[in-house]
């Protein structure tokens, strides 16, 4: 089997981390019939490292992953798993486990006779692929339940069972599409902290695509945000924050939350202060929405210099702060950003 060493992006190369990449994709670019969905992607995946794919609806998310899971060849640019290049599809395949958003399980079996069959196709026999499927029960939190009907398991189980099936055969990356969506808040966590459980200790690289930018921002090392086909940013996520707020208008925005009883009197006190542009409600009572005049002789003009200007003149006057947040500090707020303007 030929193996061809895959080169990292020199600008996504992270200092000391010196394993190699365990997926790397040089210039993807997807054209059909005159229309070009996918513009250049290039990035590089570490061993144990979690990856969100973020866009608008769209954006180029799904063919970029149906190119990555070998479904489509580019219309050019090239990429490796485990060091093998994308002109070798079907030596990638038997590396690569795919979570699609829409699973289609069969109701009539076990969750153990669904994993063993498939432990059975990547080689495994006999008691070997039913023992195999047991500690991929085991490790999803399924075991006692293996047993059981699928057509008994909850939507939870049932995305869980989909990810025993998509490391029955130990690949080296993990394609998830909406692996949490419609699951309870407890459901989301849990399934969130399996994947992290599952970077870590098998050193497998994940690829995450979700609309939940929250679990993305939790959960991930790097993010890779597209936008009609083209990369709008890329890198870990205090990278792509530190993009959007550059890039963004030069202005500071502060949410607070302060006592309902104290919320006209802080919004006239920051009415009156110098430097502060609008004062507004938030999405409840106890909200506001503070936006900060920009200017290299104002309070604006420096993130922490102007937050704690605001809160100490709120502070001085005895309004208690019970929580605040700079705009631009989240991952929604800098996705919002890089895609502005692209259709939903």
């Amino acid at each position: 089997m030929e193996r061809v060493e895959a080169v990292r992006p020199a600008d996504t190369v992270r200092p000391g981390d010196t394993r190699p990449p365990v997926l790397v994709a040089e210039d993807l670019t997807m054209s059909y019939r005159g229309w070009t969905a996918l513009h250049g992607l290039s990035f590089a995946l570490r061993p144990g490292h979690v990856m969100g794919f973020l866009g608008p609806n769209g954006a180029g998310k799904t063919t970029s992953i149906r190119i990555l899971t070998t479904i489509l060849r580019p219309t050019s640019g090239r990429y490796f798993v485990d060091g093998i290049s994308s002109d070798r599809p079907a030596q990638i395949r038997p590396r690569i486990g795919v979570l699609p958003e829409t699973l289609g399980l069969p109701n009539q079996i076990t969750g153990i006779e669904y994993i063993t069959y498939f432990a059975r196709l990547y080689g495994r026999r006999g008691d070997d692929a039913r023992s195999h499927g047991l500690a991929m029960l085991e490790m999803v939190g399924l075991r006692e339940r293996g047993r059981s009907l699928i057509r008994a398991y909850s939507h939870g189980m049932r995305q869980r069972l989909g990810i025993a099936r998509a490391l029955v055969n130990d690949p080296v990356v993990l394609f998830l599409d909406e692996p949490t969506l419609g699951l309870d808040p407890r459901g989301q966590q849990e399934l969130l902290a399996l994947l992290r459980d599952i970077a870590h200790q098998r050193s497998t690289g994940i690829i995450l695509c979700s609309h939940a930018l929250s679990e993305v921002e939790g959960v991930c090392d790097d993010v890779v945000i597209l936008s009609s086909g083209h990369v709008v940013a890329t890198g870990s996520v205090a990278e792509v924050l530190t993009k959007a707020r550059r890039e963004g208008p030069r202005r500071t925005a502060l949410r607070l939350h302060v006592p309902a009883a104290t919320v006209g009197k802080a919004t006239r006190l920051l009415e009156a202060l110098p430097g502060v542009a609008a004062v507004s409600r938030g999405s409840n009572d106890r909200q506001l929405e503070v936006e900060l005049a920009a200017g290299p002789d104002e309070p604006g003009a420096d993130d922490h210099r102007s937050t704690n200007w605001v809160l100490d003149a709120l502070v001085d006057a005895d309004i208690q702060v019970l929580s605040f947040e700079v705009e631009g500090s989240r991952l929604q707020d800098a996705f919002m950003e890089l895609t502005e303007g692209a259709r939903s």
